[in-house]
């Protein structure tokens, strides 16, 4: 049954130059990587996918600097992250970018086009660290510690941006964060 190998087998087999083993990691995780990416950069999918070639690329090459051979994931979308985040400083996005991401970002069904628009409007403004905790722990369903990991953040920060950006995204639609 070949296609059950762990990440951690993966990864010791690209270590051992096995290229077909690394893509078979990145066929697994691209989705999620990708998904992030489009959440932190706020812009369309083909910056997101741009991002994540870069990723993709740096990873493979500095492959060996994995710690943790089972937490591929989370080491990969820190990567992800800290490409995101150069590319987030080295550009302002415009307010047409910003407009397109409006209404291209992903919303629960029942949401409202108001709400969504709210929601993704409160969303962008949100400092892109928080936004980035927020997008993996609420939008994806990581961990805090999870999150911790990928972006090279302590614990307690993530814990508290998640419940910042929470509150944030509640007041935009209206709400309260008394639940």
């Amino acid at each position: 049954m070949g296609g059950l190998h762990t990440d951690a087998m993966l990864v010791s087999r690209a270590l051992a130059g096995s290229d077909a083993a690394y893509s078979r990691l990145v066929e697994r995780h691209q989705a999620a990587v990708r998904a992030f990416l489009r959440r932190v950069l706020g812009g369309g999918w083909a910056e997101a996918d741009d991002v994540a070639q870069e990723a993709f690329l740096a990873g493979w090459s500095s492959l060996r600097a994995l710690r943790e051979p089972a937490g591929f994931r989370p080491w990969l979308c820190g990567i992800a992250w800290r490409k995101a985040r150069d590319r987030i400083r080295a550009s302002r996005r415009s307010a047409a970018r910003d407009s397109l991401w409006l209404e291209t970002v992903e919303t629960p069904p029942g949401v409202s086009p108001e709400d969504r628009l709210a929601l993704a409007g409160a969303m962008a403004d949100l400092p892109p660290d928080v936004r980035a905790c927020v997008a993996l722990c609420l939008a994806d369903g990581w961990s805090h510690g999870e999150a911790a990991l990928a972006l090279g953040l302590p614990l307690g920060t993530v814990k508290s941006h998640v419940n910042r950006g929470r509150a944030r995204l509640l007041k935009a639609l209206g709400g309260s964060d008394d639940a």
